[in-house]
């Protein structure tokens, strides 16, 4: 028997919308210790890694682990049958075929009770090797967001070069070319409007806006990005859910490979 409760039901909504537009059906695996989900997209050029500790839930309950395969744009639309003040109850028995979804309003005069059909979805498990990343940015997501849109609109590529004055994004296509420069600015008065910079050599990288793009409908969840890069490693972009800097009480990671200049 698997059981859990979130206090905010607006949460999982968003996390789901986070990634429903990247991976369609995925495993997520629950233990003792709390829910994750790690995939591709179908392109298999980015991966998706969700964890949330139980420290995250009013209340968790799994006698043993199980793997609930689920097809996540249906999943999206039952949340969002959802109020936000709502809390969420999960429930699934070990060897059911639905997963139970239970909304009930702040003083519980609305309870609304849906399931969702479980699926057998055959994914491999996905192992994500430790890596140490010698350049970490944090900056604003927001900022992160409208930055990626904003170099959408002149091509579909983008550098990124880290120095230690400050991070650059930088985009040519077919209509022009742009550039978005920020300083590293750690001191400023608004903690979430800081730029700060960790690294140990310079590193500029080219990436898929496109993916970027799906990446950044994460921003709802946290008002900080963590953005880490190393040359020739993929790029991890993190979304804490609970504290903004550190794991919290959950994370959201995407992974995206560089692109190679093909010469």
């Amino acid at each position: 028997m698997f059981e859990a409760t979130l206090n905010k039901a607006s949460t999982l909504k968003k996390l789901i919308d986070a990634i429903k537009d990247l991976v369609t059906d995925g495993n997520i695996e629950v233990s003792e210790t709390g829910m994750n989900l790690q995939a591709m997209d179908s392109s298999h050029v980015s991966l998706v890694s969700l964890v949330l500790h139980t420290d995250m839930f009013e209340h968790f309950r799994c006698d043993r682990a199980v793997t609930l395969g689920i097809n996540l744009p249906n999943f999206a639309k039952i949340l969002k049958c959802s109020g936000n003040d709502d809390s969420v109850t999960l429930k699934a028995q070990d060897d059911g075929e639905n997963l139970s979804i239970v909304f009930e309003s702040e003083g519980q005069e609305r309870v609304s009770e849906f399931e969702l059909k479980l699926m057998d979805i055959d994914a491999e498990s996905l192992g994500i090797p430790d890596q140490e990343y010698n350049t970490t940015i944090k900056m604003s997501s927001s900022e992160f967001q409208r930055i990626v849109r904003d170099m959408t609109v002149l091509g579909d590529t983008c550098s990124i070069g880290c120095t230690k004055e400050g991070v650059k994004f930088s985009v040519h296509g077919d209509l022009g070319a742009g550039h978005i420069t920020l300083r590293s600015n750690a001191s400023v008065d608004k903690e979430d409007e800081a730029v700060e910079i960790q690294m140990e050599e310079p590193v500029e990288l080219n990436f898929a806006l496109r993916y970027l793009g799906f990446f950044t409908r994460a921003t709802p969840l946290c008002g900080r990005v963590n953005i880490s890069m190393s040359p020739d490693v993929p790029i991890v972009i993190a979304y804490h859910i609970g504290d903004k800097d550190a794991e919290g009480a959950g994370s959201l990671s995407y992974y995206l490979a560089p692109k190679i200049d093909e010469e």
